[in-house]
């Protein structure tokens, strides 16, 4: 739409005419019919004349606007190829393996839910993805957040939304009814995709379950793994770096500080471990959970007798259990149940518990002596080696199912890995040169493949 001013010759007024580009036909009859041949004769060439030239400058105008519009898919679609590359080498994000997946999941009708330990990158890695996109940001850790969320109905949420097509909720796990608000979005508001993350797995799967049913494709996010990092920094500091990680361990933050690193874990484990977890859970006690904590520590890659930690406690063991199933839900442990299948002398009921980070467990236990001058070494390369095949586990959503096994004898191997009818039998030594031979009755019962992880190969084992 044009706005033509054109001055009548006669009569000293002013005639404003909208004009559609399309009509130009039937301004220049206007001009003849209502003003009159005399009076505007000169206007009406001018008039069609610059018709004319608004035609062509329109015409002109929307090649142009095309022109810039295709060069402008193409820059963005350079600018999304390699935004992470970009991202990752000014804010010190290391690339996750989730990514992707993440990416190939947006806009399928589904809420994304990302869980994970706290400082794990969660946050990072959403604000990574939804960058080059305008989201809406609610944090369940804001009170105000919180009780606005937990009490509002449908027309509230789509007043929150508005016109935003992305909603990124962290925290998730801290907003009361929170799982029946995302189904309300999930059915209500179609068109918008809402990612929540949270650091509590307890917490998430009782306020989601039930109502996210069918509605959510959930991932765990943990500590960088041994590939992210090597793939970040490059196979030759990586290698250079084993020792320091098995000490150190993974948490982003530790990497990204080199020389900081004991301060940085000592803050995580006091507020994470000491803080979170207990007011999570409701319990005032912090130094049970510290006790039995050190505990576990001390017996990565032994099977865990909760009678003993009961009774080096002081607790019954009720107690235990109810305690190490909040830390297995809260990301700090996670448990291997023992292989039992054929033979009459397997063990059945026992566990392995391991950390998920090793940095975690050398902070808890207050001992970051090198290896060189460490008792526990052997420990350190099974629980760090078990660790990063939980990370290899999910990340490539494999259904292979994780053990031990040991028999009343003491025969026993360090880790066994069921898929199917295939059977793997692992054993972790620091040193190459000791030599391992899987168990003959083992061997026998399962023909399972073998392999002696250590540090030459051990990229084979995290493949």
């Amino acid at each position: 739409m044009y706005n033509v001013v054109l001055y009548n010759v006669k009569l000293p007024v002013i005639t404003v005419i909208s004009l559609e580009i399309n009509t130009t036909l039937f301004f220049v009859l206007y001009l003849h019919f209502i003003l009159g041949r005399k009076c505007a004769g000169l206007l009406v060439d001018f008039a069609y004349n610059s018709l004319k030239i608004v035609l062509l400058v329109n015409i002109f105008t929307k090649k142009y606007i095309n022109l810039v519009n295709m060069f402008t898919k193409k820059y963005i679609k350079l600018v999304n190829r390699t935004f992470f590359c970009i991202f990752a080498k000014k804010y010190k994000m290391i690339i996750r393996d989730l990514t992707s997946k993440l990416k190939d999941k947006l806009h399928k009708g589904k809420v994304l839910v990302l869980i994970g330990p706290r400082q794990v990158g969660k946050t990072t890695l959403i604000n990574a993805l939804l960058a080059d996109a305008a989201y809406l940001f609610l944090d369940g850790d804001d009170n105000t957040v919180t009780e606005t969320l937990s009490y509002a109905n449908t027309e509230t949420l789509k007043s929150i939304i508005g016109n935003y097509k992305y909603v990124f909720i962290d925290e998730v796990q801290r907003i009361p009814n929170i799982g029946l608000k995302l189904k309300i979005i999930s059915d209500q508001i179609k068109d918008v995709q809402v990612i929540v993350s949270g650091s509590s797995a307890f917490d998430i799967n009782n306020l989601t379950q039930e109502p996210l049913t069918g509605r959510k494709f959930e991932y765990q996010l943990f500590p960088i793994s041994w590939n992210e990092f090597e793939q970040n920094v490059g196979y030759i500091k990586a290698q250079q770096q084993l020792d320091l990680r098995l000490l150190y361990g993974m948490y982003p933050d530790v990497i990204n500080n080199f020389g900081n690193e004991y301060e940085i874990l000592k803050n995580l484990v006091s507020s994470y471990l000491y803080k979170d977890i207990l007011s999570l859970a409701g319990i005032r006690k912090s130094e049970v959970l510290e006790k039995i904590l050190q505990a576990l520590a001390m017996q990565i890659g032994n099977e865990v007798s909760y009678n003993e930690v009961a009774q080096l406690v002081g607790v019954d063991k009720n107690t235990v259990n109810n305690y190490i199933d909040l830390l297995e839900k809260s990301f700090v442990i996670f448990r291997l149940n023992s292989f039992s299948k054929n033979l009459r002398n397997e063990i059945k009921a026992n566990k392995k518990i391991y950390f998920y980070d090793n940095g975690v467990r050398n902070m808890i236990i207050g001992n970051f002596n090198t290896l060189e001058f460490r008792q526990d070494k052997g420990a350190l390369w099974e629980n760090f080696m078990v660790s990063e095949r939980m990370k290899l586990l999910s990340y490539s959503q494999s259904l292979a199912k994780p053990y031990f096994w040991r028999t009343t004898q003491q025969q026993e191997i360090d880790y066994v890995e069921i898929e199917a009818d295939s059977v793997s039998a692992f054993e972790f030594k620091w040193s190459s040169i000791k030599k391992v031979k899987l168990p003959k009755s083992f061997k026998e019962a399962y023909h399972p493949s073998f392999l002696v992880v250590n540090r030459e190969n051990f990229r084979e084992f995290l493949k």
